[in-house]
């Protein structure tokens, strides 16, 4: 996928549609909270890789109209509201160094 603004509203929308289906699941399970609801990783991750294509269309020089910009900020600080969500990056098994594997395996 080409880094562009089209693209970043996509998945900006993409994200807000996502978030008012999981805000209806959670009503519809006898309206659970939110944080107790397990899809609510999933939506930290989506956040996550919509802040990161934010921040690399910027780095790229697009021109980026005014109402994105102001969407960009919004994402950034809800991200830092579920920035402990987010699934942690792992190093593939074969590149970790032994301590690393058997904290990993909880040996």
């Amino acid at each position: 996928m080409a880094i562009s603004v089209q693209n970043y509203i996509k998945l900006a929308a993409f994200y807000n549609e996502m978030a008012r289906v999981m805000s209806a699941i959670c009503v519809g399970k006898g309206g659970i909270a939110q944080e107790n609801y397990v899809g609510r990783f999933f939506g930290a991750d989506v956040l996550e890789y919509i802040v990161e294509y934010g921040n690399r269309l910027k780095k790229s020089g697009a021109e980026i109209p005014a109402d994105v910009s102001s969407a960009m900020v919004l994402f950034e600080k809800q991200f830092e509201n579920v920035r402990y969500l987010v699934t942690p990056s792992q190093k593939p098994i074969y590149e970790m160094t032994l301590e690393e594997f058997e904290k990993f395996m909880n040996i």
